[in-house]
C-alpha cells in the first residue's frame, strides 16, 4: 500500500504515474505543500520552446548531407547533370562532362576541333562553374577527343610491338 493514507481510493493509473515520476525524477502532482522546482533546463523538449518548430525539408537534407560529408559528392553530380546551362546548349550538344577526378572535370567532345575549341573558352567555363557550383572542387577542366581506335585487342591484334617495329 501506498506510505501516505488518503481519504479517496488512488486509481491503478495514477499510481503507476506517480511511480513513474519518482523512478524518472520530478514532482508528482497533487502533493500538497511542495512548490514544484526545476533542477534542469531542457531545451526545446517543452512547448513553445526554441527549437521545437518543424524545420524545412530542404534545410533538413541540408544539413544532413553536410553532416554526412556529402555536400561535394552531390555538387558535383549537379554539375554534371547541370552541364548545358553552364557550357551553353550548343556546346552541350558537341560535348559531355565524363567525372570529376581530383578536382578535374573531365569533358569528351564529339571532335577534336570542339575539344581545341572548348579548351581555349577553359577559363570562361571554370569561371561559370566556380560561381554556380563553388562546392564542387573542380579546379580545372580535362577536354579530349572522341575515342580513337586502339590496336591492342581485336580480330587483327598480335602480341608483341605490332607495327611499330617494322618502322624502325
Amino acid at each position: 500500500m501506498h506510505p501516505c493514507p488518503r481519504r479517496h481510493p488512488v486509481s491503478e493509473a495514477a499510481r503507476t504515474y506517480q511511480h513513474f515520476r519518482e523512478i524518472f525524477g520530478g514532482e508528482p502532482r497533487g502533493r500538497p505543500g511542495r512548490a514544484r522546482v526545476r533542477t534542469r533546463e531542457v531545451e526545446g523538449s517543452e512547448p513553445f520552446t526554441p527549437g521545437r518548430d518543424p524545420k524545412p525539408l530542404g534545410a533538413a537534407i541540408d544539413a544532413l548531407t553536410a553532416q554526412l560529408g556529402w555536400t561535394g559528392a552531390l555538387s558535383q553530380q549537379e554539375l554534371l547533370s547541370a552541364w548545358p546551362e553552364i557550357a551553353g546548349e550548343d556546346i552541350a550538344r558537341h560535348s559531355e562532362p565524363i567525372a570529376i577526378e581530383g578536382g578535374v572535370l573531365q569533358v569528351r567532345c564529339e571532335s577534336t576541333a570542339w575539344a581545341t575549341q572548348l579548351r581555349m573558352m577553359r577559363e570562361e567555363l571554370i569561371r561559370a562553374i566556380l560561381e554556380r557550383h563553388p562546392r564542387a572542387g573542380v579546379d580545372t577542366i580535362r577536354f579530349q577527343g572522341p575515342d580513337a581506335p586502339t590496336w591492342k585487342r581485336g580480330p587483327r591484334s598480335v602480341p608483341g610491338r605490332g607495327p611499330r617495329d617494322t618502322y624502325g
